[in-house]
Formats: structure tokens, C-alpha cells, sequence
């Protein structure tokens, strides 16, 4: 009976330990642009054989390849970005970082132009880059890291 109760208590014990476990922050989060989305809803970014879509529980945007200008991973938004005079409904934080962070879309969409920012860790971006180029036959501008000051 005593090894009984305490493989019962162990169970019990992991079973409170996984309950006290925060799910994963979701790998995308929406840091700037011309959308009304909340700022920093986090969600996922999905690759599908025409578009890109972001599904966040705030919204979800879809941006089809066809309609895609630029696509850029940086540390910041590029100039030619900010020089495109649109009105941001969510304004980037003005910070270098020293690593790449924002994945930025310019796309078309019924005669408007519209910036998707996403925030985005190198580590969860990477698989992204060759799926997005393969899908889209668009490439994605990446800065170097020896680019930055």
C-alpha cells in the first residue's frame, strides 16, 4: 500500500506542477502598423499557398502574395517604409536592438497600401524565411547584424 500512496502523491504532484506552467507566448506579436489591431496581440503567422495570415485574438489580417510590395526582417522599419507617408494606426517604439525583431509586410488591398508589423524573435522567424520566399516567389530583405551601429 505505501508504494500505492506514494505513486499517487507523485502523480498528484506533477499534476500541480503542470498546472502552474504558463502556455508559450504566442511567436508573433503585432508591434506597428496601419491596422486596427491591439498593440502587442500575439498570435500565429501561417503560410498558406496564397497568402500570409496573422491570427491573433484581436484579429486576423490576411495578406495575399500577389499583393505583397516588400517583406523585410530587421531590427527597426526600414526608411523606405517610414517615407511611404501612411497613416500608422499602432506607431513602433523608436529602439535599435541589436538583433533583427520586426518582420514587416507592405501590401496592397483594395487600392490602399497597408504595413504589417510583427515582432518576432530570430529563433521562431528562421523556418519562416524559406517557406515565405518558396510560397511567394517574393524575397525578404534581412539586415545583416554587421550593419548595426
Amino acid at each position: 500500500m505505501r508504494v500505492g500512496g506514494l505513486f499517487a502523491a507523485v502523480l498528484a504532484l506533477a499534476g500541480f506542477a503542470s498546472a502552474k506552467r504558463k502556455p508559450p507566448e504566442p511567436p508573433f506579436q503585432y508591434a506597428a502598423g496601419t491596422e486596427k489591431v491591439t498593440p502587442s496581440c500575439g498570435g500565429n503567422l501561417e503560410v498558406t499557398a496564397d497568402a500570409l495570415v496573422f491570427k491573433c485574438p484581436s484579429a486576423t489580417l490576411t495578406m495575399r502574395f500577389a499583393s505583397i510590395d516588400l517583406m523585410e526582417y530587421r531590427s527597426d522599419v526600414s526608411k523606405r517604409v517610414a517615407k511611404l507617408g501612411l497613416p500608422w494606426q499602432v506607431e513602433l517604439e523608436r529602439r535599435r536592438p541589436r538583433r533583427n525583431r520586426y518582420f514587416t509586410v507592405v501590401y496592397k488591398d483594395e487600392a490602399a497600401t497597408h504595413v504589417v508589423v510583427l515582432k518576432v524573435s530570430p529563433t521562431a522567424m528562421r523556418p519562416y524565411l524559406a517557406e515565405i520566399e518558396l510560397k511567394s516567389g517574393k524575397r525578404v530583405e534581412v539586415m545583416g547584424y554587421e550593419d548595426y551601429e
